[in-house]
Parts: C-alpha cells; structure tokens; sequence
C-alpha cells in the first residue's frame, strides 16, 4: 500500500478529485457534505493500473483549519497537490507549499483541477514554477476534471509512476504511530488510526502510548476496512487496543515500540526558512500528528533550542516545522539535531553551543555523537535514533575512545592524590573515585580500573578499592617501629602470632595492622593474627612430612604453636590449596606437582 495526503487551497476540488479517482466519500461529516466544505480530515482508497493499492488523506484547504491539514500531511511521503484551472495560485496553496517544504516532502504530482472550466495550461505553468523551487522539486503536472473525468486515467498513470518511485520503508523499525483519530468501537473497544511510516504492527503485540506511558496490547488491526494479522509500512491502519480507554488518547498522541523511544521536552534544531533570531518567542511546533506550543531559544543563526509545553517522541533527523497561528505562516521547517542537549547555564554557553552545532547535520552518525557525549547508554542512543558505533565498555555503557582515555588517565592520578594524602591506606574506594570522576555507576570506575593505560600507572581492585601498582603503604616511623618488633618475635618462634595485649602494647591497631598486611611486611591470617609473609608456605612444608593424613593436635605440635593460631592457619592452607581438608580433625597435603599414586609396579 502506498499514502499520499492532498494539500491546496480551499475549494479548488481536492475532496471531488479524489472522490472522482477511488468512488469513495472523503467526507465524514454530515455537515461536510451539506456545506460542500472539508473540515477534518478523510481517508479513501482505490487501486491503481499497476494493481499498487493507494489511501489517501484528504485535507481541509481553509486558512482556519491548517492545524488539522498538518495532522494528515506530517506522517505521509507524498503528496497530491491541486491547484484549480480557474483560479489559479492562491493564498493557501502558497502555504500548503510552505508546508510540504518545511516539512521537506520529495515526492508528489500536481493536479491541475477544472480543466473543463478554463484553459490550465498557464495556470499548469505557474504551479510547476513555483513548486520546482521547494524540497519536491520536479513533479508530474496532469490537468484534470472531476466532473467529466478527462485526465483521471492520465492522473492514475501518473500517480502509479510516483508510488515506484517511493524508497522502500524500513519495515523492521521501531515503531511510532502518531494518531488522528481515537474513538470507540461497540464490542471491541478503543480503536486509532493512523499513517503507519515505517516499521511492523501485528495482533499481540505491545505498544506504549506516548502521553502517559500506558502498556496496550493490539487486539485487531485493519488495514483499508480489511482484517488483518499483521501490517508494515507504509499504510493507512486502524489499530484496536486493549488497556486505554479512547477519551485518553487524542490526536498527536503516538503508540510506540516499548522501551525504544525518548519522550523530550527540549530540542536543538536547526532551521529552514527565518533566521532564529528573527523567530517569534512563541510558536507551535507540528511534528507528526501532534501541534505543541514551544518556547524559541535562539543560538546561532539557524539553530535553536526549543522548549516543549509537553514531551514528544522525537528522534535526531526527525523534520517537523514550526507555524505561527496569528500571522498563518510557516517561519521555518527545522530537523531535529538533539534530543538530549546539554544544559546552558553559565553565560555565552548558548554561542558555545552553536559553535558546537555547525558541524551537526541531523543524520544519525553514532560516532560524532559518542564524541560530543563521551558516556552514554547504548539503549539512550538508539532511542535517540542512533545507531551505536562500538561495544559497550561495561553493562549498556558505550564511551568515546579518546574520553575513555582521559578518564583512565584520571583514575591514575585519582589514585595516586589518594594514596599521597593516606600513606597507610593507599587503596581509593570504588565509590569516592566515582564520585572524583563524575561517573554514574561503579561499575565504570571498576572497568577503567580493569584498562590497561597508554601511559601512567596499571591499577589492581582489591576489597572494594582502587589500588596503584606501584604505591604501598607507606608505615610511619611509630608504625614500622612496631612492626619490626613484630617480626623480631616471629623470628623466634615462626607461629607463636603475637597476643592481642602484645599488638596494643607496641601500638598496631587494625588500622596499622591492614597497613602493614598490604606494605607486605605481615601476613594476616585470620582477625588479629599476624605471621611473617611466606609462613604458610613454610607450614605447609612442614606438615608434609608428617604421616598423612594428620590431625589439628599433630599440627599444632609440629608447629609449635596454639589453638588459637593452628585453625585459622590451617582454614588460610585449606583455601590456598596447601591442604585438604578430609573431616572434622583430619587433614592431608597433596601431593606435590607432577607426582602419581601408586607403587608404579605392574
């Protein structure tokens, strides 16, 4: 299925042309057809010569009704323009122009209307001159009458050459499905219609809606009055939700992909037309089906920050355009640039920010936008609308190479400040390096932790700290006094640790004592007991020669020393692998490396 929408000035046949071309009533009102005057917007359908069906969304010509012709024309990507052959150029087809072209529309054929009333060829002329200068360019011209049906079968013709020349939706998208109508269907409930642009909706499926984030699951789908399993893009589709009621969905509403989309309030554009300076501080952005007033910031010449009165699922290279409804004019189509600027708080951060933005096209580049973002998600970026350029670093977290650098770079010295402010606790904790860095989560610090550096120190992550290679505890005179005194005793009796009088007396409190641990000048082996570093190794080899399996008595005594010290001793061999545990008493060494069981005799 193809969509176009109409677009021309009021009166000038837009709703009998197409009547004429699918036999269908674009009317929907009683009052429509008694005044002979489109007020809302229709939909019809027909197929044409090359068997493509095509629906089209007929809009209201009236300069009071603009807001509703915008509703119909936003989502579709193609138009039929029409002009009438015995009126030619008029006030709103100058602005139904102006729409398509700030709304940057590329595809669409003219018809020149009445050509049973005056000579079209002049007025065929005019249009196509004017039309040449807008984002639609060159277009098909085919004069027509609705009433005779000359030049319906030459229109046919042409609107078929149009639809295959279409670019092929992205069938596979996310979808967002701005609404135009919501209304109630007796047995099934809420029911929306929309233009479908790109992606896939099929019956079961979840969607949120845009406003007020409620789940609904679709229910039924048509397409053209016809049931159907499943619908892509692009197509004219009657969706039945179940779980909204149809008062809390208006026009300019969206169903949506779940967890795909950002709803946003602030914009960075940049703009068609008027220079943002020029811009009035209030206008009404329309952007899909949706007419939002907006707050108009200017930073550069032809960009601007816009301030929504209320959240809409926008995407970067999305194109909308802004009107100002006193004056009915179009001062500027616009695409979208950010959706998730920074913030301008400090002075000539809006300059700044315009200086930022001249590179910045609008269409998606997940590298440049890593750049300027440095750190994001990478479920942020694609519901940006942008496509992620790498793997993520930790969990979702996608970084910029070079910002990823610098931050490793910074956790060095990070680091280092810490370990020359606290000599006998070097190690930085996790969570005041993440707050040094400014980072989110903990777990960056920990994968920049994990980074090996171009340049500076290698970082090791031990008890929840950040640790430097090459810093130590650095013991104080006091501190390392006593630990010598320490070690002096251990020399004389390797597993007799000193008692928890013996510790206070010379000063170490724990505090000390894990400084020490971590200078490598003691072993910590369980709460409060401290052996020279390499005794348990040197236990280990001494239980060996003992008749194996051996007992926490037999070890005791061949190491000369207490109960106190032997269990926590042994429990430190048991995890080392040094011995294995066989019962409640009884414990064996393994034998060394390379050795068999056995007698080895055959």
């Amino acid at each position: 299925m193809h969509v176009l929408a109409t677009a021309g000035h009021v009166d000038h046949g837009k709703s009998s042309l197409v009547r004429a071309l699918t036999g269908m009533e674009p009317d929907r009102w009683e009052e429509e057809r008694r005044r002979g005057l489109t007020l809302d917007l229709g939909f019809v359908w027909t197929r044409l010569p090359d068997g493509e069906r095509i629906a089209f969304v007929d809009v209201p010509g009236h300069e009071r009704l603009v807001g509703n012709m915008l509703a119909g024309v936003g989502p579709v990507p193609a138009v039929l323009l029409v002009v009438a052959a015995d009126q030619g150029w008029q006030p709103q087809s100058e602005e139904h122009l102006a729409v398509l072209d700030a709304l940057r529309v590329r595809h669409g054929v003219l018809a020149v209307t009445r050509r049973d009333l005056a000579d079209p060829e002049q007025v065929r002329e005019d249009a196509l001159a004017r039309i040449a200068e807008t984002s639609l360019g060159k277009v098909e011209a085919v004069p027509v009458s609705s009433v005779t049906g000359e030049g319906l079968d030459d229109l046919r013709a042409a609107l078929a050459r149009l639809t295959a020349a279409l670019p092929e939706p992205d069938r596979a998208a996310d979808v967002r499905l701005w609404v135009d109508r919501a209304f109630t269907v007796r047995g099934r409930g809420t029911v929306v219609t929309g233009t479908l642009a790109a992606g896939t909706v099929r019956v079961g499926d979840r969607l949120t809606v845009a406003s007020d984030g409620t789940t609904v699951r679709v229910r039924g789908l048509q397409a053209l009055k016809e049931d159907r399993s499943e619908v892509s893009a692009v197509a004219r589709v009657a969706v039945n939700v179940h779980g909204v009621p149809a008062d809390a969905l208006h026009r300019g509403d969206a169903l949506l992909t779940p967890d795909r989309w950002l709803a946003t309030a602030l914009l960075d554009v940049r703009l068609r037309g008027d220079l943002a300076t020029d811009l009035p501080r209030h206008l009404v952005l329309h952007a899909g089906s949706a007419a939002v007033p907006v707050s108009v910031r200017p930073l550069g010449a032809d960009t601007a920050r816009l301030t929504l009165a209320r959240p809409l699922p926008l995407r970067v290279g999305d194109t909308a355009l802004l009107r100002d409804p006193g004056r009915h004019r179009i001062p500027a189509g616009l695409t979208v640039l950010d959706v998730r600027p920074p913030r301008l708080g400090r002075r000539g951060a809006g300059r700044s920010r315009a200086r930022e933005l001249e590179t910045v096209t609008g269409a998606p580049d997940g590298a440049a936008e890593l750049r300027r973002r440095g750190l994001v998600r990478r479920a942020e970026l694609s519901a940006m609308g942008v496509p992620p350029p790498a793997e993520p670093v930790v969990g979702d977290w996608l970084a910029d190479p070079g910002h990823w650098a610098a931050l490793r770079r910074r956790l060095g010295e990070v680091v280092e400040e810490h370990a020359a402010r606290h000599p006998m606790d070097p190690g930085l904790p996790t969570e005041a390096a993440r707050r040094a860095l400014g980072l989110p989560e903990r777990a960056l610090v920990q994968a920049l932790a994990d980074t090996a550096p171009e340049n500076g120190p290698r970082l090791e992550r031990r008890d929840g700290r950040i640790h430097g290679s090459s810093t130590r505890p650095r013991l104080p005179h006091p501190v390392r006094a006593a630990v010598d005194a320490v070690r002096a005793d251990l020399r004389r009796a390797p597993f007799r640790a000193p008692e928890a009088h013996r510790l206070a007396e010379l000063g170490l409190t724990p505090k000390a004592i894990a400084a020490a641990v971590a200078a490598g000048a003691l072993l910590r082996i369980g709460d409060g007991i401290v052996l020279l570093p390499g005794a348990d190794t040197r236990a280990a080899t001494l239980l060996a020669a003992l008749e194996q399996p051996f007992t926490t008595s037999e070890a005791r005594r061949a190491l000369d020393t207490t109960r106190r010290v032997v269990i926590p001793l042994l429990e430190h061999l048991d995890a080392r692998g040094l011995t294995v545990r066989l019962d409640g008493t009884r414990r064996r060494c393994p034998p060394p490396a390379g050795a068999t069981g056995g007698t080895g005799g055959t």
